[in-house]
């Protein structure tokens, strides 16, 4: 209308107004997916149910694979091919069915044998498949991380991915605004890890629960590409969708070059450019919550605890449960404190360590090892560690650091040099740490068992873990070796090849990529026919014992351990349910103090935690599916994790939010005492065994109407497929350099980087015929 009044908008506004497709009247959104990542742990169900509906991958140039997570991080010099390399019966299960899938499905992919592989949310930004203005989706939590360049980037559950394999799309509810403003120089040996433990300890890992969280700042805008990736990254920590920085000149310096990038001084680069420097908030955008940093009151900073939110400064203490006001904090103290073999008032510097881990998602990239190396040069780790590993998070970090010499510098030390992988991360891989072994990492989460099985995880940046490993104890690395400035300097990953050559197999193959258009139309491996809704079971009234928890956090690692999630079927995994909880440790001897070991909670149907933020954590949909398998179908919580909420329903479950502590503690009484309780989803109740209302409850319309009729949401978004079609039409036009290019486009040719078969080698082991580097 001429003359209305567009309201101001925050950078999370522009970039979903951007991507929807359909919006209806209750708030659910169909939102179009520029780039999908795939790995090895989530995908397996997504690609069967694919197979089962005869459905296809509607955009191959939007997609690309990897391995990452169950991969060893052991020399690859006797590499012939995975199922010979992978000696872990699952691990290698995991990685030979994601081969055989992109294979099948004719998607790019970058496998052991290749430089370019990596950790998914390295690799995306290497190569230049993220960039800003765009939405990216992956099957693991930390893909927040590519929010860093301005992109809407949030983990989903193994059913979302197939919903985006075959729709690219997604469905899903807008989320609040929340402004964290860190303003302010950073001070000597404060990084961008430290900013985001410090943001977490304030505001805990329920914070950003609903919101998107925009970080900003004049502290924020002086951090490298890299340094920024690592505050996004860890933005799931503070219970946030995901997080979020406004491109700038440093971004788009960033990507000059990148392979999947525009290329530089193009006219697509130019109307990119253009583009991307509109994706900003308005000076009178509304946020839903503000918070205000000072960069001058973040000093070095570690964990102490069990959760990202038990943080002090290097320079502090062990806290106790005299610290905290509420009683949930307390007991979550005594916990933590127990687990973590600590006592309270013990100073942090006191605390010996056994295993350093540099690696990750969070800081395995080059100028993370940078940094680490110029702590460690020219010492030696302490004779008390009985292991430092660092573990670049690509191949093309890993060889950028070897011509650089870091690699010498860290052995000469007394580290192991790995291959790219997860790692210690999430010890779903050989390198894992014994039970009571305590380790300083630059991951991102510090659950019970996170690294392994009784392991005690202590965050932290890569500087203060290479001064850890120098001193042999939580070590402040202002003491070691006072930097000039910030240990994060701005520097990125040299890329000397043509950015946009394809993988060549022969002269004729360069001459098709040469004679090629530089963006051909995209396409996709077949136009997916629009079905009828398949069924699920329906839910309309769930009668049954519900089990009680007073516990706040719960986190997916605990309500399903990763040694679990080495599967590739979606079933079997209810004797997996609270694992570490429900037995002794090394054992299958059940903790008879546990609820679910008691009568008559072994039979519940319904569970009742009066702690907030439940599922909190991964994007593990191993969750929902070991809570379905155990017979719980309704979990009733003052708050969830976003993406544990978004699960339970793909998979047919109810979880209940009541925010309203009175009517909680209602439920959570019956619970106790053992009796059953109904829900009743069409009148949205919840009673107790004599049919009388204990409360009412909220449910999203659209989310209800698939539940009580047992709707498949891939079937219902086939229906849409012309607005899709509409979006896709827009999206090239507008935004063309988002359509496929690179590697990723198929000249009408079919797959390009698919590397399952086996490396030719010769009889020196030498690789023959790499994969060109980008």
């Amino acid at each position: 209308m001429p003359g209305a009044v567009v309201p101001p908008k925050t950078l999370y506004d522009r970039v979903l107004g951007d991507h929807i497709v359909d919006e209806r009247d209750d708030g659910t959104i169909l939102l179009y997916i520029d780039r999908h990542l795939v790995h090895e742990v989530t995908s397996p169900q997504a690609f069967e149910g694919l197979r089962n509906a005869s459905r296809k991958v509607r955009r191959l140039d939007c997609t690309l694979a990897t391995v990452d997570h169950n991969i060893p991080t052991s020399s690859r010099k006797d590499l012939t091919t995975t199922e010979k390399f992978i000696d872990e019966a699952d691990s290698r299960t995991q990685c030979m069915t994601l081969e055989e899938n992109v294979k099948a499905f004719d998607l790019t992919y970058f496998g052991l044998g290749d430089k370019r592989q990596g950790i998914v949310h390295i690799i995306g930004p290497e190569q230049g498949f993220t960039l800003p203005g765009t939405t990216v989706v992956c099957g693991d939590s930390h893909t927040s991380t590519h929010g860093a360049f301005g992109a809407l980037a949030f983990g989903i559950g193994t059913s979302e991915v197939e919903h985006v394999l075959a729709t690219q799309t997604i469905i899903t509810q807008r989320s609040k605004n929340m402004k964290v403003q860190v303003d302010g120089e950073l001070a000597p040996g404060v990084s961008s890890k430290d900013i985001i433990l410090h943001v977490i300890g304030q505001i805990g890992t329920a914070g950003g629960t609903g919101a998107v969280i925009e970080f900003c700042g004049s502290a924020i805008r002086g951090l490298s590409m890299e340094a920024r990736m690592s505050i996004c990254n860890m933005s799931i920590e503070a219970g946030a969708r995901a997080g979020m920085i406004a491109p700038d000149q440093t971004t788009f310096d960033y990507l000059k070059g990148r392979p999947l990038a525009p290329k530089e001084d193009s006219t697509e680069w130019k109307k990119a450019i253009s583009y991307w420097s509109t994706l900003r908030s308005d000076p009178d955008a509304k946020w839903d919550h503000e918070v205000y940093i000072d960069s001058k009151d973040i000093a070095p900073t570690v964990s102490w605890g069990t959760s990202p939110q038990d943080v002090v400064p290097i320079t502090g203490v062990v806290p106790g449960p005299d610290d905290f006001q509420d009683e949930v904090k307390k007991e979550g103290c005594r916990r933590a404190l127990k687990y973590m073999g600590l006592t309270a008032g013990t100073p942090m510097q006191d605390i010996q360590l056994d295993k350093i881990f540099i690696g990750s998602c969070t800081n395995a990239r080059i100028e993370d090892l940078r940094a680490a190396a110029r702590i460690v040069q020219g010492k030696k780790i302490a004779p008390n560690l009985k292991r430092a590993m660092i573990v670049p998070g690509s191949g093309l970090v890993k060889r950028q650091a070897e011509a650089e010499g870091l690699d010498k510098i860290f052995s000469d030390a007394g580290f192991e040099w790995r291959e790219a992988g997860c790692s210690m991360c999430l010890g779903m891989n050989p390198d894992i740490l014994s039970p009571g072994e305590r380790c300083a990492s630059t991951s991102n989460r510090n659950f019970e068992g996170r690294q392994g099985a009784g392991g005690r995880t202590h965050l932290m940046s890569p500087v203060m873990a290479a001064a850890a490993a120098i001193v042999g104890n939580l070590a402040d690395v202002r003491k070691l070796a006072p930097p000039s400035s910030s240990s994060q300097p701005k520097a990125s990953l040299n890329i000397e090849v043509d950015a946009h050559m394809e993988e060549m197999g022969s002269d004729e193959d360069l001459d098709r990529i040469i004679d090629a258009p530089a963006d051909p139309a995209p396409q996709t491996s077949g136009s997916a026919p629009a079905s009828a809704p398949s069924a699920m079971p329906k839910f309309e009234t769930l009668r049954g014992i519900a089990a009680p928890f007073d516990v706040a956090n719960i986190d997916t690692d605990a309500i399903i351990p990763k040694q679990f999630l080495k599967t590739i079927k979606r079933s079997g995994l209810g004797t997996a349910l609270f694992h570490a909880w429900r037995y002794h440790p090394g054992s299958t001897l059940e903790n008879p103090e546990f609820i679910l070991n008691t009568s008559p909670y072994r039979s519940s149907k319904i569970l009742v935690c009066t702690g907030p933020n439940f599922g909190c954590g991964s994007s593990r949909e191993h969750a929902p599916w070991a809570l379905l398998d155990f017979g719980i179908k309704c979990i009733i919580a003052p708050s969830f994790g976003d993406i544990f909420f978004n699960n339970t329903f793909k998979n047919g479950m109810l979880p209940i939010r009541i925010t309203d502590s009175a009517a909680l503690e209602r439920i959570a009484a019956d619970a106790k005492q053992g009796k059953e309780i109904e829900v009743d989803l069409p009148n949205q109740v919840v009673r107790d065994a004599e049919g009388k209302t204990l409360c009412a409850f909220e449910v999203e319309q659209f989310r209800k109407h698939c539940l009580v009729n047992g709707l498949d949401d891939i079937g219902l978004t086939m229906a849409s497929v012309d607005k899709i079609e509409l979006h896709e039409a827009r999206r090239s036009r507008e935004w063309p350099w988002l359509d496929g290019s690179g590697y990723l486009a198929r000249h009408g040719k079919g797959p390009v980087e698919v590397r399952a078969a086996p490396v030719p080698r010769t009889n020196r082991g030498e690789v023959v015929g790499e994969p060109l580097e980008w």
